[in-house]
């Protein structure tokens, strides 16, 4: 639970007269036994006066409910706020206990269910729409990182494709540096052709889908992760 201090600070008395209104037994001796007990930590001003924000009203709150609602003693109380501070929410079930978020769909991770686009470029045009070199689109089709096919037209994957390369190649990486995309890029492939194999054939289409969304979900994460992001 975060302590930010956003808008006007409060007095202790401001904040018992907000906490009033759901918690009748609040007093000024309880919300500074609380703090005495470490669980709260508002600032002070120069001359001690204690100043509230309204994070700290929400984490007296919590407390309060803790207590009135699910008998926690301060030990629990404190575990549990100490949750809350690393990111975990509150369960709104009866425990009440603060539990890991479920996570939300990663940005990074395009969706792969729609339709393939019909678009069939010539090198030339992939190169002008990228606004790269031509010479990149035939340093990319030498190195394997886009395949034109049999008629020698590039599609719209291998247009995402160059206009990477092409910004990559602004930071010093070379078409020769990038054949590891594609390497493991097939292995992936690969594992998901593995893992949907003997799969009935009403749902292999959408397990393709899924295995491969859930393989480019980890790698975004681990990528992120070994950049500390």
């Amino acid at each position: 639970m975060p302590r930010s201090s956003s808008g006007r600070p409060l007095t202790i008395g401001a904040v018992l007269a907000r906490l009033r209104e759901e918690f009748p037994d609040v007093s000024i001796s309880k919300i500074r036994f609380l703090e005495a007990e470490g669980l709260i930590e508002p600032e002070r001003t120069p001359s001690g006066y204690r100043q509230f924000s309204a994070a700290d009203v929400e984490r007296l709150a919590y407390i309060l409910r803790a207590q009135r609602d699910h008998f926690w003693p301060l030990k629990v109380i404190k575990e549990s706020l100490e949750a809350l501070d690393r990111g975990l929410t509150p369960d709104t079930g009866p425990s009440g206990r603060p539990v890991a978020p479920t996570p939300a769909p990663d940005p990074d991770v395009p969706d792969l269910s729609g339709p393939r686009s019909a678009l069939r470029l010539t090198a030339a045009e992939v190169a002008a729409s990228a606004g790269a070199e031509p010479e990149l689109v035939d340093a990319l089709v030498g190195f394997g990182l886009v395949r034109p096919d049999a008629a020698g037209y590039f599609d719209e994957d291998d247009l995402r494709i160059v206009h990477s390369a092409e910004g990559l190649a602004r930071f010093g990486l070379e078409a020769r540096h990038l054949r590891a995309f594609r390497t493991a890029a097939d292995r992936e492939v690969g594992l998901v052709e593995q893992a949907v194999a003997g799969r009935p054939a009403r749902t292999a289409a959408a397990d393709r889908v899924e295995v491969a969304r859930l393989c480019l979900q980890l790698h975004a994460a681990l990528v992120r992760a070994g950049l500390g992001a």
